[in-house]
C-alpha cells in the first residue's frame, strides 16, 4: 500500500486529508505519522470541543462511522471518547491499539516532529473562549506560526482574525469562486478552501488577481489533480495523492 504520485510543479503544495486517510484510519496518529514520513507540505485534520472542554480530533459529529461505539462528540467526555477503539481501514478486527481518537496537542506534536504545516479545521461554530483555548494549546506547543486554520463557519474565522492578525485562514465552501465569494473573503484577509468541482480556471484567476490563495478539497483522481495543478492552484488536499 502506498500513495499515488501525481505530476505537479513544486509550487502546488499537497495536503494529506485527515492524515493519509487512504492508507490509515482517518484522523489518527497513525494517519498523521504516515503523512509525516512522506513529502506532504501539510497535514489536515478536524477539531471539536468535547462535553468537558477538551479539544478532540475527529471529523464527524458522531463516532458511528469509524468507531466501534456511537457517541456524539460534543456531548461526550474526552476519557470516554479516547477509550473507544476505531475501525481499521482494512475492515479487520480490532488488532490496532494505536487507532484511538487523538487530542489536538498530539496532532500538533506529530506535525512539529515531522516539520509539517498543520491545516486545522474548526468543525462547528465555536465560542470565543473555545477558539482562544485552541490557539493557546497550539501556542504552548510552539507551532502556531505553522498552522493554517480552515472552517465552514465564517464567524470562527473572523474571531481567529481578531486573535491572530497575521495567521493564514481559509474559508471552506462549495460555492463558486466568484465576486460574491470575494466579498466574504477580502474584508478579513481570508484565503479559499474550495470543493474542487466548484472551481473553474476563471474563478481561480479571479481569486489570484485579488491576492487570494486557493486550496482544493478533496481530490483523489490523478487526472483531476493534474488539471488543477496545471491551472496553478496553490494547494491540493487529498486522501491518497502525493
Amino acid at each position: 500500500m502506498d500513495t499515488v504520485k501525481i505530476k505537479r510543479s513544486p509550487n502546488v503544495r499537497m495536503i494529506a486529508h485527515r492524515g493519509v486517510s487512504g492508507l490509515e484510519t482517518e484522523n489518527t496518529c497513525a494517519a498523521f505519522v504516515a503523512a509525516g514520513n512522506r513529502s506532504y507540505f501539510g497535514v489536515e485534520t478536524d477539531v471539536h470541543v468535547s462535553a468537558d472542554g477538551a479539544f478532540i480530533i475527529f471529523h464527524d459529529d458522531s463516532t458511528k462511522r469509524v468507531g466501534e461505539e456511537e457517541h456524539i462528540i460534543e456531548q461526550t467526555d474526552a476519557a470516554t471518547l479516547r477509550a473507544m477503539q476505531l475501525i481499521d481501514t482494512d475492515g479487520g478486527q480490532k488488532t490496532r491499539s494505536d487507532l484511538r481518537i487523538p487530542l489536538l496537542s498530539e496532532y500538533i506534536r506529530i506535525c512539529r516532529k515531522y516539520e509539517k504545516v498543520c491545516v486545522l479545521e474548526l468543525k462547528n461554530p465555536m465560542s470565543s473562549a473555545a477558539i482562544a483555548g485552541i490557539v493557546a494549546d497550539i501556542r504552548k506547543e510552539e507551532w502556531l506560526s505553522q498552522v493554517i486554520f480552515i472552517s465552514f463557519s465564517h464567524e470562527n474565522l473572523v474571531e481567529l482574525r481578531r486573535l491572530l492578525p497575521d495567521a493564514k485562514l481559509q474559508f471552506l465552501t462549495g460555492d463558486p469562486a466568484d465576486e460574491a465569494l470575494l466579498k466574504q473573503l477580502t474584508p478579513w484577509g481570508l484565503d479559499l478552501d474550495i470543493y474542487y468541482p466548484a472551481l473553474t480556471e476563471e474563478g481561480l484567476s479571479l481569486m489570484h488577481a485579488n491576492g487570494i490563495e486557493v486550496n482544493c478539497w478533496t481530490v483523489d483522481d490523478p487526472a483531476d489533480a493534474e488539471r488543477l495543478a496545471a491551472w496553478g492552484v496553490d494547494y491540493i488536499t487529498s486522501n491518497i495523492l502525493e
